[in-house]
């Protein structure tokens, strides 16, 4: 688990758990600044101490390769997972730099010392600011607070209210500062992965720039370097998204925070001074305790807790309440008290104060006091004022705007992402949605651009009382984001999409294949697969309850939508597998020890190969069936489907037959991977494991002396590139031949001839 989401609503409890979070997130800012000091000294270091280049830069690569950033959430993004290796990645390039001593280091104050610095100075910095305001507006309240409740009932009322007025500045100041300080600790927290990562990964470029004799690894590392800036890209997209969506949130929160004040429908929380009663002539004194009021045992739980002490905690004191009565000023010369009869101690009644007239109603409530405090029951819609349904007339209207879309502005540059006129979206939507008009045909009509019927389709769908992929499938739509592999992902996915209300699936059917048109185009449009998943991820599915911890899943729903986009056709066209998609095990074939001749055979998280430039292979060289015609489709590209371990059950395929694409070209992630060599045998269990290369199939064999033959599949296998076949086990090939490339054959399944792993069929 990393660190705790700090919840704006918790500013307002101002709970010992929620000092602490403050407290880890602070070590871990602190522990980052630490960390860039280090990082630029050691530049320095490299810059002005040539003669010692070795021994800075192995101390420049420990820096690196014993960092690790911690995250907010249960769970990272592949992107994340990527970023967080970035470091461990860039070490090692580090210690193989050591091995070419006469390489010279140049020009890294602009790429890489300016940026960490001022990223210290300017983000760290405010951040301690911060706390030092945050921290003197805790003293500044709690006392006022402690004189106002110290202040005599019988003094005269414009006294009181004077100095009630004064507490409620402090106490606004206070939560106003508290807020800030949360925001900003979190968006530091979120900012430094690219912060930090970009200088780093520009200060490499640099470094190989300068190095002749390290051509060949700056090649290796430019495969890196890209597939890093969309992982960064990715991360920097989701960030802006999440934090405009954290914004509104502290926004709705400042402007209504007791409808945001967090009350577990079984339990009520914060603090109360309690009255300890001492022998005479010592009186009794008042102590402010946090206490968690069980509402189904009746238990009061009492914690001894000081903000000013330095948040050090007391012992805990538990007890039972009896009854709960309203304490008069009367019988006491202070306000807000309850007497409190408790089970535990017979004859005996615990009297406590609460903090405000707001507070004590509250607990008068929770309590079971005479005075209930009436609560309103918040409703939330995203959008006020629209009345969207998903009903015929609402369906048609999606219908109408894609149809429109695609017929006018499906190549139009940052569609979806261009937002139009408010005015106009409400008033086309509240147009379009009522049921005496209608009959308009948006795509012949001139009267509403495309910008405002994208804008008006994407605030019908956040409209809807309840989001396309409703709040009950919520959680379980995020599970497969977190964790799983991508093949598991898009199986749980295709089952949960099953499971929605028929016209919800209808309509998102719509919608994603409506996407998967527009990412079709994302050359024009510059709106790739990913690019469509941040904008719709919040509008497609949502939480009920809004918080940071749930802001901070929108980039795994992002995730979700990808997959619903890239995997449409599979998902709304069969029906789900009954067997289990998380738990399912995929069958394990055997494998064989692949040849790391280069950091370029190894496999790298989230990179789709399919969207690089790939250089144009010479017949002679390549049979036709191997050039793969795709081209670059976008810098942000996809990672639904794509995973960061490449380990796993599937045998691992031959590389080889990929040695003539553009060094450009990664890696994929490793759907289905084999190398291990095919055996003449007709059984499958004899291929064996860890074969050698050598004693595969014979390089030099002759291409005449090729028989043609056929093939049964004996385990499932997904193709990574056009040049391969897919199939499931049982799968009959013909016309099966040697392959030029070791660990391959090449062979003709439903009319299609492509690339066969070797170990993953029997020859018949």
């Amino acid at each position: 688990m990393g660190l705790h989401p700090l919840e704006f609503s918790e500013s307002y409890l101002d709970s010992p758990a929620f000092r602490d979070k403050i407290k880890a997130h602070e070590a871990e800012l602190d522990k980052t600044g630490r960390f860039i000091k280090e990082l630029y000294k050691d530049g320095k270091n490299l810059i002005n101490a040539t003669k010692q280049l070795s021994l800075a830069q192995k101390k420049f690569a420990q820096c690196l390769g014993e960092f690790k950033f911690e995250y907010i959430g249960d769970a990272k993004t592949d992107d994340e997972k990527c970023i967080d290796e970035s470091l461990q990645e860039f070490s090692s390039f580090l210690r193989n730099l050591e091995d070419q001593r006469d390489l010279m280091m140049r020009n890294i104050t602009e790429t890489l010392m300016k940026p960490l610095e001022a990223f210290r100075k300017e983000h760290l910095g405010s951040a301690k600011a911060e706390r030092k305001r945050y921290e003197k507006e805790t003293e500044k309240y709690y006392s006022s607070l402690e004189k106002l409740l110290n202040m005599s009932a019988k003094k005269k009322e414009p006294q009181l209210q004077e100095a009630d007025m004064s507490v409620e500045v402090m106490r606004q100041h206070f939560q106003e500062s508290s807020l800030e300080y949360v925001c900003k600790l979190q968006e530091i927290q979120e900012r430094k992965k690219f912060e930090c990562v970009e200088p780093m990964l520009a200060f490499f470029q640099t470094v190989f720039t300068f190095y002749h004799q390290g051509y060949e690894l700056a090649k290796d590392f430019d495969h890196y370097k890209k597939a890093l800036q969309i992982n960064i890209q990715n991360t920097r997209s989701r960030f802006e998204g999440t934090r405009s969506e954290v914004y509104e949130l502290m926004k709705r929160i400042r402007e209504s925070p007791q409808e945001y004040r967090q009350t577990s429908p079984i339990s009520s929380e914060g603090y109360l001074y309690v009255q300890e009663k001492r022998p005479p002539p010592f009186g009794s004194s008042w102590v402010k305790r946090y206490c968690t009021f069980v509402k189904e045992q009746k238990i009061l739980h009492m914690k001894t807790f000081d903000q000013r002490s330095g948040g050090k905690l007391g012992e805990t004191e538990s007890v039972t309440i009896k009854s709960c009565i309203r304490k008069t000023t009367e019988t006491l010369d202070r306000r807000f008290c309850l007497d409190i009869e408790v089970t535990d101690r017979p004859s005996t009644v615990l009297t406590v104060q609460a903090l405000s007239d707001d507070d004590y109603r509250f607990w008068m409530h929770a309590m079971g006091g005479k005075e209930p405090m009436q609560y309103l029951n918040r409703t939330h819609s995203r959008e006020r004022g629209i009345d969207a349904q998903l009903d015929d007339v609402g369906i048609s209207f999606v219908k109408n705007s894609i149809n429109a879309i695609e017929t006018r502005g499906i190549n139009d540059q940052g569609l979806y992402r261009v937002v139009g006129v408010s005015s106009k979206v409400q008033k086309l939507l509240s147009l379009m949605i009522d049921e005496t008009n209608s009959g308009i045909d948006l795509a012949l009509s001139e009267d509403w651009d495309v910008k405002t019927i994208t804008s008006a389709l994407k605030l019908y769908l956040r409209s809807l009382p309840e989001p396309l992929m409703t709040y009950e499938l919520y959680k379980e739509f995020i599970v497969p984001a977190k964790s799983a592999t991508p093949e598991s992902r898009v199986q749980a996915i295709h089952s949960l999409v099953h499971k929605l209300p028929e016209r919800n699936r209808l309509v998102l059917s719509l919608v994603t294949k409506h996407l998967a048109n527009v990412a079709a185009n994302s050359k024009q449009n510059l709106m790739t697969v990913a690019n469509l998943g941040v904008v719709f991820g919040p509008t497609l599915m949502r939480p009920q309850e809004e918080t940071v911890a749930a802001i901070m899943d929108l980039k795994f729903q992002n995730i979700v939508v990808e997959i619903l986009i890239e995997q449409h056709e599979k998902i709304f066209g069969d029906a789900p597998s009954s067997s289990p998609t998380l738990a399912a095990t995929p069958l394990s074939a055997p494998t064989r020890q692949s040849k790391r001749l280069s950091r370029q055979n190894r496999p790298l998280a989230v990179y789709n190969p399919q969207v690089l430039d790939i250089q144009t292979v010479s017949p002679s060289s390549e049979s036709p069936a191997l050039v793969n015609d795709e081209t670059s489709a976008g810098s942000n590209e996809s990672v639904s489907s794509q995973s960061s371990n490449a380990s796993g059950t599937p045998p691992e395929k031959s590389k080889n037959h990929h040695a003539t694409i553009s060094t450009s070209l990664p890696e994929s992630t490793g759907i289905c991977t084999a190398t291990a060599s095919w055996m003449n045998s007709a059984s499958p269990a004899s291929v064996t494991p860890a074969k050698p290369e050598s004693e595969g199939i014979e390089k030099n064999k002759p291409e005449e002396s090729v028989t043609l033959m056929k093939a049964k599949a004996v385990y499932p296998c997904e193709a990574e590139h056009d040049s391969e076949l897919s199939f499931q086990v049982g799968a009959i090939f013909h016309d099966v031949t040697l392959s030029r490339e070791p660990g391959w054959l090449e062979g003709v399944l439903e009319g299609k001839r492509g690339l066969i792993p070797e170990n993953y069929v029997e020859i018949l």
